[in-house]
């Protein structure tokens, strides 16, 4: 069995910074990719940032020079560094795993950019 449990979220002031974390545990075998959506209310979900067992990132627009995703393979944890943080930066964010070839979900975690 697998488990993602992530970790940061919380409230910030715009300008601030936070960091999330996403660790998968349990039975694993490998992890294709690790990475973070978001959904804020009355909109599509989206990817924020991914990255691949190799290294490989795909980061939105949106969120580029200010947000960035990196992972410790040997904790099978992905890290999102969230910088010069704004008001509409605000929603619940998921981190996603494609753990031995099944897709997993992690609880999701409010971040607020508030003054």
């Amino acid at each position: 069995q697998v488990r993602i449990v992530e970790s940061g979220g919380g409230l910030v002031q715009p300008g601030g910074s936070l960091r999330l974390s996403c660790a998968a545990s349990g039975n694993i075998f490998s992890i294709y990719h690790m990475g973070w959506y978001r959904q804020a209310a009355g909109k599509q979900r989206e990817l924020v940032a991914i990255i691949s067992s190799g290294g490989s990132t795909n980061v939105a627009d949106s969120v580029k020079g200010r947000f960035t995703i990196s992972r410790d393979n040997a904790k099978n944890t992905v890290y999102l560094q969230m910088n010069s943080l704004r008001p509409e930066d605000t929603t619940v964010y998921s981190c996603d795993a494609v753990v031995n070839d099944d897709g997993y979900w992690g609880q999701g975690g409010q971040v607020t950019v508030a003054a």
